[in-house]
C-alpha cells in the first residue's frame, strides 16, 4: 500500500492530480460504522460509456487532457482520500457534533485536521480555472469525486460543496476584483463559502426577504438582519468565511425584483489579502437536527454592532439571478448527495446480509439457517437499494456531461441543446435522487431488522441524515414546479419530447438485443408512453388549468426521474453486453445486466401508475374542504 500511495503521489505532483495522504488508519476495516468503498468502478463506468468523457475530451479543447485515463486517475486518489481520512469520521460526527460555545463555533473532533488535507490536497480546486488555483477539470469527473466525498461524510462534504457554489456564484457575477481577492483562498481551501438567503419570516419565499444594505460613502454596505439555515455558517476548519447574502438595498423595490447580492466577509480582507478585523456578522445559535449533526446550521446575525461590511456583486436589484447560479450548483450537488447516501446505505445493508444467519432457505435447499441475504425477499430489497442508486448516479454522471458541453462545447448549437438537457435534467437528479434516498436508506434500516433501529448499527444514520435532502436547495415540490412550469409548460413539452424521441431510438437498440435487452425495451417503452401522455397533460392544462397541472407535478417529477434513470441503464445494459462479448469484467459486466432487468421489471412499472395519478388523480386533491383536514 505504501508503495502504490508515493507512486500516485508522484502522479500527482506531475500531472496536477489531487493527492491523497499516506493513510494513518486502515481505510479497510469490516466495522460498518467506518467502512466506505468508493465505487470507483460504476462510476469509470458512468464517465466512459454513459457520459462519453473521452468523446468530450476529443471534442473540446478545454478538456483535451481531461478524459478516461485523468479521471480514473483522480477518483482513484480520491477514494483513497476519502476511504482513509473522512469516512471513519462520519460517525464521530454523528455521536459529538459542532458546538457552539462563547459565540465561536466547533467542528466535530477530526474535521479541521481532515479539512486542512483536503484543502492542502487540492480538492477543492477540481472544477474551477487554473488561473484562480483550479485544475479547471470537467464537471462529469467532479460530480464523481464529489459522490465520493459525499459517501464518505455527508456532513464534511457539506462545507465544499458549499464553497463551491459560492465560487461559482463569484466567478458568474463577481468582479475581477472580487474574483482575485475571494476565490483563490476558497480554491485552497483556506477559507469556505457560504449561502444566505431566508430568514425567519421568508422560508422559501424569498421575495419577504427583509435584511437590508445602506450604501456607504466608499462604496461598501452596511448589512443589517438575521439569515437562518446557514449551512457551516460559522466554524473553526478555516482562516476566513465567505458570506454570500441577499439583501435590499435602501430604496430597492418591493419583492424578489428589489434583492440585491452582498459578500460579506467573517474577517475583513486588506488590499494585499490579509486577514483585518472580525466582521459584524455572528452565530447567535445552532439549530439541533435530525440527521447530518456534525454540520453545524447556524443562525446569523449581521450589524447587531454598527453594520456589517458587505459589497455589492454584480448589480443591485439583481441578487437572485445571481444567486439561482449558486443555488443549481448546489441543487444539483444535492442530488449527488442522495446517490451518495444510498450508496453507503446499501453498502453496508450488503454487508450485513451476508453476515447475519437467520432462518431456514423457503425452497429447503438447507436444513440450516442461511445468511439473510440468501432469502428472497432481502434480494429484492437490496437489488432495489442498488438498481435505485446505480440508475440515478447514471442519470446525474449523463447531466454534468450536458453542463460541460453547454458551457464549453466550441458548436453553439450543441451549447444550446446541451443547456436545454441540463436544465431539463437538473429538477430530476435533485428531486428523483434525493427521494430515492428516502426509500434506499429506509430499506437499509429494513434489511438489518430489528438491529436497524438500534443507533449502534450505523444504519440509522444514513437515513437520518438523508431526510433533510428532498427539503433544503428546494423541496421536491419546488423541484416538480419548476419542472412543470419553466421546463415542459413554457414550452410545449417540446423539450420533454425530444428526449422521449432519445429513449426510443435505445428501445430499438434493446429489442434487437438479447432476452433481457428485449425485456428491458418492453418496460422501457410502457414507461416512455406513460411519460408522453404525462407531457401532454401538463403541457395543455398548466395554463388554462394550472391546479389541475400542478396537483401532478410531483408525481411527474418522479415519473419522469423513474424513466430517465431506467433508459440509462437500459444503455448500460447494452454496453455490458457488448464487452462482455468482447472479454471483458465478465463479473461486472453481468451484474450490470441483471440490474437495469431488475430496475425494468420491478422499477419502471411504477411509471404507468404515476401517470394514471397525474392526468386523473388532480380532483381528488381538491375534493376535500380545507376546514375538514
Amino acid at each position: 500500500m505504501q508503495g502504490d500511495t508515493e507512486h500516485s503521489n508522484r502522479l500527482g505532483r506531475q500531472e496536477g492530480i489531487p493527492t491523497c495522504p499516506q493513510p494513518t488508519t486502515n481505510p479497510t476495516t469490516s466495522d460498518p460504522l467506518m467502512s466506505y468503498f468508493a465505487p470507483v468502478k460504476d462510476l469509470m463506468f458512468n464517465l466512459k460509456h454513459l457520459a462519453g468523457l473521452d468523446q468530450m475530451a476529443a471534442q473540446v479543447p478545454t478538456f483535451e487532457d481531461a478524459g478516461t485515463e485523468t479521471a480514473q486517475a483522480v477518483l482513484e486518489e480520491c477514494a483513497k482520500f476519502n476511504e482513509a481520512v473522512v469516512a471513519p469520521l462520519n460517525r464521530t460526527g454523528d455521536t459529538d457534533p459542532s458546538r457552539l460555545e462563547g459565540g465561536r463555533v466547533f467542528a466535530t473532533p477530526g474535521f479541521k485536521e481532515a479539512f486542512r488535507k483536503f484543502g492542502d490536497g487540492g480538492w477543492q480546486g477540481l472544477q474551477h480555472p487554473v488561473e484562480l488555483g483550479g485544475q479547471a477539470l470537467p464537471k462529469s469527473i467532479g460530480a464523481a469525486a464529489a459522490e465520493i466525498l459525499h459517501g464518505a461524510s455527508l456532513s464534511f462534504a457539506l462545507c465544499p460543496m458549499l464553497t463551491d457554489g459560492a465560487i461559482e456564484a463569484l466567478l458568474t457575477a463577481g468582479s475581477a476584483e472580487q474574483q482575485k481577492a475571494y476565490i483563490p483562498p476558497m480554491v485552497a481551501g483556506t477559507w469556505t463559502g457560504t449561502m444566505n438567503l431566508t430568514e425567519p419570516q421568508a422560508g422559501s419565499d424569498l421575495a419577504l426577504v427583509r435584511t437590508r444594505a445602506e450604501p456607504q460613502a466608499d462604496g461598501s454596505y452596511r448589512v443589517f438582519g438575521t439569515k437562518i439555515f446557514i449551512t457551516w455558517g460559522e466554524h473553526d476548519m478555516a482562516e476566513n468565511i465567505v458570506h454570500l447574502v441577499l439583501a435590499r438595498a435602501v430604496g430597492a423595490p418591493e419583492g424578489v425584483k428589489g434583492i440585491s447580492l452582498f459578500i460579506v466577509p467573517k474577517f475583513l480582507v486588506g488590499p494585499d489579502g490579509s486577514l483585518g478585523a472580525r466582521n459584524d456578522v455572528h452565530c447567535v445559535s445552532l439549530e439541533h437536527k435530525l440527521g447530518i449533526k456534525a454540520s453545524p446550521t447556524a443562525v446569523l446575525q449581521f450589524g447587531d454592532h454598527g453594520g456589517a461590511v458587505g459589497y455589492l456583486v454584480g448589480e443591485e436589484n439583481r441578487g437572485l439571478e445571481y444567486m439561482f447560479i449558486m443555488m443549481n450548483s448546489a441543487r444539483f450537488a444535492v442530488g449527488v448527495q442522495g446517490v451518495a447516501v444510498a450508496e453507503r446505505a446499501y453498502q453496508q445493508a450488503v454487508q450485513y446480509a451476508r453476515e447475519r444467519v437467520q432462518s431456514r432457505p423457503v425452497d429447503g435447499s438447507s436444513n440450516k439457517a442461511v445468511p439473510i441475504i440468501e432469502h428472497p425477499d432481502v434480494r429484492r430489497m437490496l437489488m432495489t437499494m442498488r438498481a435505485l442508486t446505480q440508475g440515478s448516479r447514471a442519470m446525474a454522471s449523463v447531466a454534468a456531461a450536458a453542463f460541460d458541453l453547454a458551457h464549453h462545447h466550441p458548436d453553439a448549437q450543441v451549447r444550446e441543446r446541451e443547456q436545454s438537457l441540463y436544465e431539463w435534467l437538473v429538477p430530476l437528479v435533485k428531486g428523483y435522487s434525493t427521494e430515492m434516498s428516502q426509500e434506499v436508506t429506509s430499506l437499509g434500516v429494513q434489511v438489518h431488522g430489528g438491529m436497524g433501529y438500534i443507533e449502534e448499527t450505523g444504519a440509522a444514520q444514513h437515513m437520518r441524515d438523508a431526510r433533510i435532502l428532498t427539503i433544503y436547495e428546494g423541496t421536491t415540490a419546488i423541484q416538480a414546479n419548476d419542472l412543470v412550469g419553466r421546463k415542459t409548460a413554457r414550452d410545449g413539452g417540446r423539450t420533454a419530447r425530444l428526449l422521449a424521441q432519445e429513449i426510443a431510438a435505445t428501445e430499438d437498440e434493446l429489442a434487437a438485443g438479447g432476452d433481457d435487452a428485449r425485456a428491458v425495451a418492453v418496460r422501457l417503452r410502457a414507461a416512455r408512453e406513460a411519460f408522453l401522455e404525462a407531457v401532454e397533460f401538463i403541457a395543455t392544462r398548466a395554463k388554462p388549468q394550472p391546479d389541475a397541472a400542478y396537483a401532478g407535478s410531483v408525481p411527474y417529477l418522479m415519473l419522469a426521474g423513474n424513466l430517465v434513470a431506467g433508459w440509462q441503464l437500459g444503455r448500460s445494459l447494452l454496453v455490458a453486453e457488448r464487452e462482455r462479448a468482447a472479454g471483458g469484467d465478465a463479473a461486472f459486466m453481468q451484474a450490470k445486466v441483471a440490474t437495469a432487468r431488475f430496475y425494468a421489471d420491478h422499477l419502471l412499472p411504477r411509471c404507468s401508475a404515476l401517470r394514471d395519478s397525474i392526468v386523473g388523480g388532480h380532483a381528488g386533491i381538491a375534493a376535500m374542504a380545507v376546514d375538514a383536514f
